[in-house]
């Protein structure tokens, strides 16, 4: 976990980390929230809506955005206050998702900065971004 302080931040400064959609996280996303849609727990239903798959909940892989603030950049001095989010391409199990967030605006009369995330799967393809704005604890 990183320990940014708002005065070490910087605009520019960037982190990343990597996760993989792997059943058990589909299945306690599921559990969690009960959302039952069959695009989301059907096989053949998703698939007979052109998609290759069930597709991953957008929730459970933007989820990773609130992993990204919290643990990366800034880190733990911190709380997501606004995640706007734009979802370009599914997401499937198994995928491996490349998570990055770049600073893009600092505020220092509120202690907020704005983070611009993104997430690549392992084919290279954008699947979603992100605007973030972190407001700073301590």
């Amino acid at each position: 976990m990183n320990h940014y302080s708002f005065d070490e931040i910087e605009i520019g400064i960037s982190a990343a980390f990597e996760t993989e959609i792997t059943e058990d996280k589909m299945k306690m996303f599921t559990q969690i929230t009960e959302d039952f849609n069959p695009m989301h727990v059907d096989e053949s239903y998703a698939r007979s809506h052109g998609y290759i798959s069930r597709v991953v909940y957008g929730m459970l892989s933007s989820s990773f955005y609130s992993t990204l603030v919290g643990m990366y950049l800034p880190g733990e001095k911190c709380l997501l206050n606004k995640c706007e989010i734009d979802y370009k391409n599914p997401v499937y199990i198994g995928d491996r998702l490349y998570v990055y967030g770049e600073v893009s605006d600092k505020r220092t009369a509120t202690k907020r900065i704005k983070v611009k995330g993104k997430m690549i799967n392992q084919n290279g393809v954008t699947v979603n971004t992100a605007k973030i704005s972190v407001s700073f604890t301590g």
